[in-house]
């Protein structure tokens, strides 16, 4: 079962897929792509592709809630070089990914979850307070407080 409730502890969304430790934070959420070098300014750590839903929005400390990951090669080196600067996002929650992506996180020792029977898009709140668990028996993302 992908959607279920936590024994009254709030919302969890299953994966089928997950790496990286444990992290909580504070969702940012968009129906829209995942990019690490069309999307984000890694130095100041915003979005800056005008044209994305979080244009201007600050990811450092987020967890992010996207639908696909986009881009190649260039996002493994660029996600381990956000992670040793430090302007790194928690935690990645994607609908889809591509293998690129995976090898990227894993590079970088980030924490990554994807693969839900749902829009995850459409289910966490922007906002919302979430826990991610690459490591439970199943991937989760859990809302701990909207």
């Amino acid at each position: 079962m992908t959607n279920r409730n936590d024994s009254g502890c709030g919302k969890v969304f299953c994966a089928a897929a997950g790496m990286g430790a444990k992290r909580q934070g504070r969702a940012l959420v968009a129906k829209d792509g995942f990019s690490a070098r069309y999307d984000l300014d890694r130095v100041r750590g915003v979005f800056s592709r005008p044209e994305h839903k979080l244009a201007g929005e600050s990811y450092v400390g987020r967890v992010l809630v996207l639908d696909a990951a986009k881009g190649g090669v260039a996002t493994a080196w660029m996600l381990y070089e956000m992670k040793a600067r430090g302007v790194v996002p928690a935690a990645l929650v994607l609908n889809a990914v591509n293998p690129i992506m995976v090898q990227g996180a894993a590079f970088a020792d980030f924490t990554m979850i994807s693969g839900f029977n749902c829009d995850i898009t459409q289910v966490i709140p922007n906002g919302a307070l979430v826990e991610v668990d690459p490591l439970a028996e199943r991937p989760l993302i859990r809302i701990v407080s909207i």
